[in-house]
């Protein structure tokens, strides 16, 4: 599961639409400065159909199956994806990987697979698809358009630390690419210590552009986690990853998300959370409340009613359609509740607080062999 509502990757060019169509269809993103130049859609176009997307999921040759999880090679043209939601704090996003084996039993992102055809809630987390051309078609990206200085979220829909990444190594060569050039405004949300393996990329990464790391921790409780995410690392495991990614010198706050009604949203235990992240070295703590697709509501409502079948009732007075206002009544109690917290600790720092973006020549850097 994302943090802070991201839009997964695909969506708009697998749907061929956009949420805001401005200046004769070309989207700007929301909470760009007025004037500023309009972020186009990288290829021109539209890219992939959701028919082609479909085969090429369907005739994609297996690389390996462990542990109850095929993992597939899919061929992508184009890795970076524009954002056009004004639920997201970030203009562009990459996904390394589709599906995710982690098996989170909130994760909104699952309906990404209906664009392959593959519906059952299931598939999201068996069928792991693998851009082994990632790192080539992220340089084709951005030899096509000078993407300096905007917002790019790497884990939208997927996890990119997740097990596929030990063996396939994707978002290591994609980090790769993004070492060896500047001016770039990163981020990586992730539930996995797997990110510590290449503090090396990313201290390089902050020489010459701007990069942070959220680490996704819904709960401290290790046998709840294990009930909601039941192949994501441990609660302290990810505390680790906070503290190593802050004794390394990379900004690292922590997304406390999806805050699920009744399940871990108690204030004490928010409370402990975000002491918790404050003492591992965390300079913020985001949260928000569960968003269910209608993808979504078919794993997370069964997994409800087999865990907490009391919960039911309530679940359905707040998601029972969309935009209910015991939802948005709910969402703003919440937020009102946790602001003291988060200034108690000193968590209220958004990534948009930062200085300007970095605005140096796009090049080669050559002094990062030593």
């Amino acid at each position: 599961m994302r943090g802070r509502g991201s839009t997964p990757e695909g969506t708009d060019r697998e749907r061929g639409v956009s949420d805001r169509q401005e200046n004769g269809g070309v989207r700007t993103d929301p909470g760009r400065p007025v004037g500023a130049t309009p972020l186009l859609v990288l290829d021109g176009g539209p890219a992939v159909c959701r028919a082609g997307l479909a085969r090429a999921a369907a005739s994609a040759p297996e690389l390996d199956a462990r542990n109850e999880v095929t993992y597939q090679e899919l061929p992508c043209r184009t890795l970076v994806t524009p954002c056009t939601s004004e639920r997201v704090p970030f203009e562009l996003s990459l996904n390394p990987y589709r599906g995710c084996e982690f098996g989170c039993a909130y994760c909104y992102a699952r309906y990404t697979h209906e664009f392959l055809n593959l519906d059952h809630w299931l598939e999201f987390e068996r069928r792991v698809f693998v851009k082994r051309g990632a790192a080539a078609a992220l340089l084709e990206d951005l030899r096509k358009r000078d993407l300096r200085g905007h917002s790019i979220a790497i884990g939208t829909a997927t996890d990119p630390y997740q097990p596929a990444e030990r063996r396939f190594k994707v978002t290591r060569d994609v980090l790769e690419v993004f070492a060896g050039r500047r001016g770039y405004r990163l981020s990586i949300t992730t539930k996995s210590d797997l990110v510590l393996r290449d503090l090396d990329l990313l201290t390089r990464i902050c020489e010459h552009s701007r990069v942070r790391v959220n680490v996704t921790l819904t709960t401290l409780d290790g046998a709840l986690s294990r009930r909601l995410e039941p192949r994501a690392p441990r609660p302290d495991r990810r505390l680790r990853a906070v503290r190593g990614l802050a004794a390394a010198g990379i900004a690292v706050g922590v997304f406390a998300m999806p805050l699920l009604p009744r399940i871990t949203d108690g204030l004490p235990e928010l409370d402990c959370l975000f002491a918790a992240a404050r003492e591992a070295g965390a300079d913020s703590v985001s949260t928000q409340v569960l968003f269910l697709t209608e993808s979504s509501k078919k794993r997370y409502l069964p997994f409800l009613a087999a865990e907490f079948p009391e919960l039911l009732p309530y679940y359905e007075r707040l998601y029972g359609r969309r935009g209910t206002e015991a939802l948005a009544d709910y969402t703003r109690r919440k937020a009102d509740e946790l602001r003291p917290l988060k200034d108690r600790y000193g968590l209220s720092r958004r990534w948009d607080d930062s200085d300007e973006p970095v605005q140096a020549p796009d090049q080669l850097a050559l002094d990062f062999d030593g």
